[in-house]
């Protein structure tokens, strides 16, 4: 017996309304396995897999290499921003594939006749690496600690005389659990430099891996290229200098590029698209944003290996408020992905995301990933210093599109580039401290695994099988909407984990 209840996507998103994630809501579906089962590995682009469907946004206030290793680490991906010279970009693709341990620490390096005298030298790092040419190229001969340069009572002396002797280092390809054995062994180390074709590229503490020991683990494993390395993805624009950039990241081990535009059907990115499917025939490109099918249709023929959707949905983003241009989110996603499908071409969820619920959302609706920038903004892996303000640690958050962001460069993003007059299209702001990546983001995909078990979709593909056939969704009123979180309390508190 059928019932009339709820309604098809087809029929809801063809009323020529713009929905948000928020406006929506699922119907639940029927839960015959249980939500160990259910699998949320995915399609990043034609060609490359993910064990979770979570994509760092490219923006400077949230991936730059720290972000992008963790979001490996998880089963992710990183995309490092462009807002940066392209041999900088490249660095920092470079640091992210460095080694196999979860956390970068930039490590700094002495020789032994050098003396630390300010507590500045130690940078973000707990220890010094002393080696005897004073660079990571050196021979690798102690390490001084914070801790022990803090009780030095004459800090000129030499670290040769107070430093911890070891030459012992860990491979590049050593990943927590091999770091884990490596610190039982070696009772007595408090640090391990890891070590790569000669040249020391970090080093991991034995704090960091106590820490890392007690995080949830995510069944599925890291996202790793052929070689072993970290999977990372890097932005350019869609410029011809942008070619330059290019070829840097591809000399630095990029896995794949996103063509980084608020507006992606134009002459210049599929230009780009075809040079780079040109030049470089086994790097996939993803290209967008996009929020049409017409867009969409443009980008797919042009030989794009997976598509950007997203127009104004950011938090911190005002296209739709300044240009009049954009489209609700969850109509974007759906719309979008309903047409690449068609041709093999995963969607990327790019703006909107909340909380774990606008995950499952963007997923059911035919997304294969979704882009995440103030879900991610705010932790220890994004770029940046926390300030403490009204007894609360921040991190500032800013949209590419806000003039702070466009004088380092990213007004290429909205084709201002060449303009005398620029106007924003975003805002500076701050976000929560919300502790590590490492930490949270398995957490929110273990409420991403329920929404799937309530759907009765145990994968994505069967989440996008679904929402063409038996899924159904209704429009929230405001009433509605207000009753859906939590209300009616004179106070509470919001743990999610």
């Amino acid at each position: 017996m059928e019932f009339e209840d709820g309604y098809p996507a087809q029929k809801l998103f063809h009323q020529g309304y713009s929905y948000t994630y928020d406006d929506v809501i699922f119907l639940p579906g029927y839960i015959g396995f249980p939500v160990e089962q259910v699998d949320l590995s995915t399609k990043l682009t034609r060609n490359i897999s993910l064990n979770i469907p979570c994509v760092s946004s490219p923006m400077d206030t949230v991936t730059e290499s720290s972000m992008a290793r963790a979001m490996a680490a998880l089963g992710g991906i990183g995309i490092i921003h462009a807002n940066v010279p392209p041999s900088d970009q490249a660095s920092l693709v470079k640091a992210a594939k460095s080694s196999c341990f979860p956390v970068l620490s930039n490590p700094v390096f002495l020789s032994p006749t050098d003396s630390i005298i300010y507590l500045e030298d130690f940078a973000d790092t707990p220890c010094i690496l002393v080696t005897d040419s004073g660079d990571c190229c050196g021979k690798l001969v102690g390490y001084v600690t914070k801790s022990d340069w803090m009780n030095l009572t004459d800090k000129e002396t030499q670290l040769v005389d107070y430093m911890i002797k070891s030459s012992d280092s860990a491979p590049w390809d050593c990943d927590l659990a091999k770091m884990i054995s490596y610190f039982e062994e070696k009772a007595g180390k408090e640090f391990a430099p890891i070590v790569k074709g000669g040249e020391i590229v970090d080093v991991a503490g034995r704090e960091d891996v106590e820490r890392l020991r007690g995080f949830p683990k995510l069944v599925g494993g890291a996202s790793m290229g052929p070689n072993g390395e970290w999977m990372v993805g890097a932005a350019i624009g869609t410029r011809e200098v942008d070619k330059e950039r290019l070829e840097h990241l591809v000399k630095a081990g990029v896995n794949v590029v996103v063509l980084d535009s608020s507006q992606g059907n134009s002459l210049y990115q599929i230009d780009m698209i075809k040079y780079v499917k040109k030049t470089y025939p086994e790097l996939d490109v993803i290209g967008g944003n996009v929020v049409t099918m017409y867009q969409a249709d443009n980008l797919i023929k042009a030989g794009v290996d997976g598509l950007r959707v997203g127009m104004g949905s950011g938090s911190i983003c005002t296209t739709q408020e300044v240009c009049a241009v954009g489209r609700g989110q969850a109509t974007a996603v759906y719309k979008v992905s309903s047409l690449a499908s068609q041709y093999g071409v995963p969607v990327i969820a790019d703006g909107g995301i909340s909380n774990s619920g606008h995950i499952v959302k963007a997923l059911s609706l035919g997304a294969s990933t979704v882009m995440m920038g103030s879900f991610l903004a705010g932790s220890t892996e994004a770029p940046g210093a926390y300030v403490v303000q009204d007894g609360r640690r921040l991190k500032k958050y800013r949209g590419m599109g806000s003039l702070e962001a466009m004088t380092k460069g990213s007004d290429a993003r909205y084709l201002g580039d060449t303009s005398k007059l620029k106007i924003a299209q975003g805002v500076v702001g701050a976000v929560a401290d919300k502790g590590s990546v490492l930490k949270f983001v398995p957490y929110t995909m273990q409420a991403v695994k329920q929404g799937f078990q309530d759907l009765g979709a145990q994968s994505l593909r069967d989440a996008h099988d679904m929402i063409k056939t038996t899924l159904r969704l209704e429009v929230r009123t405001g009433a509605a909407q207000i009753e859906g979180g939590v209300h009616g309390l004179v106070s509470f508190e919001k743990k999610p984990f």
